[in-house]
């Protein structure tokens, strides 16, 4: 495609009451940083403060019961039920399956404040009954409802007061996201990022970052958490006042990523169009998502104390029980999802006239709160597909599959949320793929488009968010910026 480009952009929304943050959000980026020091932090968090994971029989749980709804005792935290899904239309048009009952929104806030003149991120070290590899670089408060009200009858949750009494001034994001809508059924969190002044008191367990650093981070196997990643997607690190920051002129893949991040270039699709195109489908899908007691869940079953598929694919509900050293609450029991297999989340990414656009799809989810949501290229269990006819695969996921492994610009495996789900992994991708045509149900999106949309709640789906800082690390990198 060529010729001049056009764009619509989202209307102006409150970012912050400085509006010199997208700039320092860019210098923080743009700093010195690296991965080690992060890695041996966390490891030091692991040796210090360990937490212990044993599989138990679902029947077994302490403190849950099952009555048609597995549930705890004080009816809080969350539920897992059955879920009977129709999709008119649809490549599968019904199905049953267990789904993740949360209706409580929870609160995941990073604190950043200006120290030696660079804008710094307070992470936690926070290890997780799912984590498959101890610690993560997670945000400053992860916490549901029913965590920081105190059901468990723990301890507060330290720096919630710096969200909860935020002066307006000082919020840089603030808007609901949802999560999985394939195991959340409707579930949304409040992302945030607040700047608070640089003399707080750091806790044991946190620590100041640089962007740099976290962007390193990235690049490592299970060291950023899900939470961290969603809220790193929301920060104002695009728009026109990057290009005063980094190399709009640059060469190849990295020059056009920048150009896509600025959005002084336009796109192949106005905003709006794509926006129309988000109302449409949710216009025209027609999905019902109906709650269920989980004996009614049919081609699901009672095995070895977890309940699988017939097939053996997808995921299984387990037990745990979980003792930990440094938590509000020592120990406790829960249920959990475990997905069969590695899944895969790739961008295909393709420059238009120097502008790097990502393939994004409409994707219908039956936990999502409005049925269609902006997704990633692929995401799919691989597996899943691993005997399923041509036709019937994910749309370029053979693309992905069969791509040189020189073209992959990012290839991470990442860690799902391990409050929910038990070593759950993914592996994240970006894969440049110029030969690559639009389809029905896709659409050509520049970075800046969809970060603009991420001022707005339940356009991008958490898996791209995920992607998103990732982009954006790719962006800041040595070859995007300005020579001294």
């Amino acid at each position: 495609m060529s010729g001049p480009f056009t764009i619509v952009r989202p209307p102006e929304t409150l970012v912050s009451g400085d509006r010199g943050m997208p700039a320092a959000v860019a210098g923080s980026a743009l700093a010195a940083g690296e991965a080690g020091p992060v890695r041996r932090w966390l490891a030091e968090r692991d040796r210090l403060s360990a937490m212990t994971v044993t599989r138990v029989d679902l029947a077994g749980l302490r403190g849950w019961h099952d009555d048609g709804v597995l549930r705890h005792h004080t009816g809080r935290f969350f539920t897992v039920e059955g879920l009977d899904v129709r999709v008119e239309g649809g490549a599968v048009p019904h199905w049953r399956q267990p789904i993740i009952c949360q209706f409580e929104v929870g609160v995941l806030g990073i604190l950043v404040a200006r120290i030696d003149g660079a804008l710094r991120f307070l992470m936690q070290a926070k290890v997780e009954p799912g984590n498959a590899r101890g610690h993560q670089l997670s945000p400053t408060v992860q916490a549901t409802r029913s965590n920081y009200t105190r059901a468990h009858g723990g301890r507060s949750v330290p720096y919630l007061r710096h969200f909860a009494d935020a002066p307006p001034a000082r919020v840089v994001v603030d808007v609901l996201q949802s999560e999985q809508g394939s195991w959340f059924l409707r579930k949304r969190n409040r992302n945030m990022v607040v700047e608070v002044d640089p003399g707080i008191e750091v806790l044991d367990g946190f620590r100041w970052c640089t962007l740099a650093e976290i962007h390193a981070a990235l690049a490592v196997e299970d060291l950023v958490n899900m939470d961290a990643r969603t809220v790193l997607s929301c920060l104002p690190l695009h728009g026109p006042g990057l290009a005063e920051r980094l190399d709009v002129t640059a060469a190849g893949f990295t020059g056009a990523l920048v150009r896509s991040m600025a959005g002084t270039h336009g796109g192949v699709h106005h905003l709006e169009e794509i926006l129309g195109a988000v109302t449409a489908a949710r216009a025209e899908t027609a999905v019902s998502a109906r709650r269920v007691p989980l004996a009614e869940v049919s081609g699901w079953h009672r095995r070895d104390g977890a309940i699988v598929h017939e097939s053996g694919a997808f995921f299984e509900v387990l037990g745990v029980d979980v003792k930990a050293e440094g938590r509000e609450v020592a120990e406790w029991s829960q249920p959990m999802f475990a997905a069969r297999g590695t899944g895969l989340v790739c961008f295909l990414a393709k420059a238009f006239d120097g502008v790097l656009h990502v393939l994004v799809q409409l994707r219908r989810e039956p936990g999502f709160l409005d049925s269609v949501e902006l997704a990633p290229t692929v995401q799919c269990t691989p597996a899943t597909h691993a005997r399923t006819p041509p036709s019937a695969r994910p749309p370029f996921l053979d693309v992905v599959l069969a791509a040189d492994p020189a073209a992959f610009r990012f290839d991470t495996v990442m860690s799902e949320e391990g409050g929910r789900f038990h070593h759950t992994r993914t592996r994240y991708t970006v894969l440049e793929a110029p030969d690559v045509t639009e389809r029905p149900g896709f659409r050509w999106m520049t970075v800046d488009q969809l970060a603009g949309l991420l001022r707005h709640s339940h356009y991008v789906d958490v898996q791209a968010r995920s992607l998103v800082p990732c982009l954006q690390a790719l962006a800041c990198g040595p070859a995007a910026r300005p020579a001294a």
